[in-house]
């Protein structure tokens, strides 16, 4: 199947180099907003315009303790093996991101412990995983605007295994911080969202965190820099969205000819999300200004 045919949102993309493949996952469309969910599909391509799939990367088994909310699945090979980052609710229990495990990009997954890494007491989303230059793994995530009212970014240091938090959570930022993110008021509830992170090192060490919110009524990505170069911070928030056109929860990925790509779903509207890729500026996280929109579509 095409792109334009395959209906998820939070797309990510993982490139298997020893296997000529890209792996592509996302939240399915279909059940986004259901009060039920029953899982993850993996599609594959060889050259990111036409997809195998879906396959069932991730069914849950009758005792998984989540039932909705299967949310923003993301997948690293990792220690010679693939860790599924996702995120899961139940009725009672705090969303939060559990980590899985399978021995093949395709799965199945199967979950690592019984409940998610994320604080049970917190409402969370959209764990994506960062290892720092001494090789000390992260859990980056969303501290929701729900619970907080100004959404957060926080970061959990892991074991290096990835079976246990190493330590609290530290705060990065909160939306508000960025001048272009703006206040929604959703359901009689007013705060402001942070959605999606993901970190992206440059090769002279700058490392940027990528995230979404909204920018004049639209869903957007925004850019922070690590003054530091390192997960700590402080962060400094450019003052405009990379992207503001209804399009974010991002990730990037680079292909087998060592071109950068911006993966995103646009429009951020039911029941029209598709996967977005956008070509980047060599060594930047700047869009190439003839990138806009192109979807690797006819």
């Amino acid at each position: 199947m095409r792109l334009s045919e395959i209906h998820i949102r939070d797309p990510f993309v993982l490139p298997v180099t020893t296997e000529g493949r890209y792996y592509l996952y996302g939240t399915m469309g279909e059940y986004t907003w259901k009060d039920f969910g029953i899982g993850f599909d993996c599609y594959s391509s060889v050259d990111l315009q036409n997809w195998d799939g879906p396959f069932p990367a991730f069914r849950p088994s009758d005792n998984f303790w989540a039932d909705q909310s299967f949310w923003a699945p993301e997948v690293y090979a990792y220690g010679g093996k693939y860790y599924m980052f996702a995120s899961f609710k139940a009725k009672e229990i705090c969303r939060g991101t559990q980590i899985l495990m399978a021995e093949s990009p395709l799965g199945p997954f199967h979950p690592l412990g019984a409940s998610p890494v994320t604080p049970p007491e917190w409402e969370c989303l959209d764990g994506t995983l960062f290892v720092s230059q001494s090789g000390d793994p992260w859990m980056v995530f969303s501290h929701e605007w729900v619970q907080v009212g100004d959404g957060e970014i926080c970061a959990l240091p892991l074991t290096k295994d990835l079976t246990a938090v190493a330590g609290e959570p530290i705060l990065l930022f909160s939306a508000s911080q960025a001048s272009w993110s703006q206040q929604i008021n959703s359901k009689g509830r007013k705060g402001y969202v942070t959605d999606g992170p993901w970190l992206h090192r440059l090769s002279d060490g700058e490392l940027f965190l990528l995230w979404s919110s909204f920018h004049l009524g639209k869903y957007a990505i925004g850019i922070a820099r690590s003054a530091s170069g390192q997960i700590y911070g402080p962060w400094i928030h450019k003052s405009q969205p990379l992207y503001s056109d209804n399009g974010g929860h991002c990730m990037t990925f680079t292909d087998f000819e060592g071109n950068c790509w911006l993966s995103l779903h646009s429009p951020d509207n039911f029941p029209n999300e598709r996967p977005v890729f956008l070509p980047l500026e060599d060594n930047k996280l700047e869009l190439k200004p003839s990138s806009h929109p192109d979807i690797l579509e006819d």
